[in-house]
């Protein structure tokens, strides 16, 4: 098939396939006598695997890494396995990371929400952003949270 075909086959643009080559994710096709690229079915199932890798979270670097594997004959399931794991280890670091500042915006929102306007008279800071602001009348459970 030619690369169009390919692209199509596989959800991706032609453009990217060209890429992926220049990288070494998918192997240079035959030509055929009038130089057009000639991808096989098998070009199709590394180009589905590149895709469901990067939909998986993997990088296209983590991917290659697989796929040399597989073109040297390995097993990759332990291999895969431990990406897999150091991604979700990742994710468990930004989900904590996420709730440490949804916590920080909910005491300052709080805060917001209970000052009066007119009590904020200092032309260079806003007094719900003042050093002390996520601790300062908020309460003990939010305040831990945040600190």
């Amino acid at each position: 098939m030619r690369i169009g075909e390919l692209a199509d086959a596989g959800n991706v643009t032609a453009k990217t396939v060209r890429y992926y080559e220049s990288i070494g994710l998918m192997l240079a096709p035959e030509r055929t006598a009038s130089g057009y690229r000639d991808y096989s079915d098998a070009a199709l199932d590394r180009l589905r695997f590149i895709r469901d890798a990067q939909a998986s979270g993997l990088t296209l670097a983590e991917a290659g890494q697989i796929l040399r594997m597989k073109d040297d004959g390995e097993s990759t399931c332990q291999h895969t396995r431990a990406l897999v794991n150091r991604h979700l280890t990742d994710i468990d670091a930004q989900i904590a990371s996420l709730l440490a500042a949804k916590g920080e915006l909910t005491a300052l929102s709080r805060r917001a929400g209970s000052m009066n306007p007119a009590d904020c008279t200092d032309p260079n800071a806003c007094q719900v952003l003042t050093s002390g602001a996520l601790t300062d009348g908020v309460p003990a459970e939010i305040a831990s949270a945040v600190s």
